[in-house]
């Protein structure tokens, strides 16, 4: 079987987050066809765990859903950041708290079939306080409940972000909760 080829690709969107690009292939059999790529920038994200073995979330508007999401704290890297820093960085803007250990779980891609993203998921542990500093566009409420109340969540369709039930699932798996 030849591998897939890239006959052409052209930029069709360029914009603040996401570049889209149309693609043609050509594919084993030797026939073309389209494809659209969403080009996005790696992100981090962080299922953050008190003493009490609450899991902290964030409530905050998702403007492609038109409603309120409940979701692990996560961010988008800047330029030139590791993924490790910037799950401590969006830790603290969006919930005020600082791990005093972070732990890689995993990455994970959570649109494979079109989009580039590629999302890497912390546990964070050994909270303490420490400022939250929101961008101007965010408003975020902080919440937190236990593994059993999240997986409850989870299954009634309460938290459908793909990023954070990746994030409770692996918490609760590596724990036994």
């Amino acid at each position: 079987m030849e591998p897939f080829e890239v006959i052409s690709s052209e930029k069709v969107y360029d914009g603040r987050i996401i570049r889209v690009e149309s693609d043609v292939l050509r594919m084993p059999d030797g026939k073309s066809a389209g494809r659209e790529v969403v080009i996005k920038s790696e992100a981090a994200a962080v299922v953050p765990v008190d003493g009490d073995g609450n899991i902290i979330f964030v409530r905050q508007y998702r403007h492609a859903f038109r409603g309120e999401t409940i979701e692990i704290p996560a961010g988008v890297l800047d330029p030139g950041e590791e993924p490790l820093q910037c799950a401590a960085r969006e830790l603290e803007e969006e919930t005020g708290k600082i791990a005093g250990k972070m732990t890689k779980l995993f990455d994970m891609w959570p649109s494979i079939g079109f989009c580039t993203e590629i999302v890497h998921i912390y546990l964070a542990e050994d909270l303490r306080e420490g400022k939250r500093n929101l961008d101007p566009d965010e408003f975020v409420e902080v919440l937190s409940f236990g593994p059993e109340e999240a997986l409850r969540r989870i299954e009634s369709g309460g938290i459908p972000d793909s990023k954070t039930i990746a994030g409770v699932l692996a918490y609760c798996r590596r724990t036994g909760k």
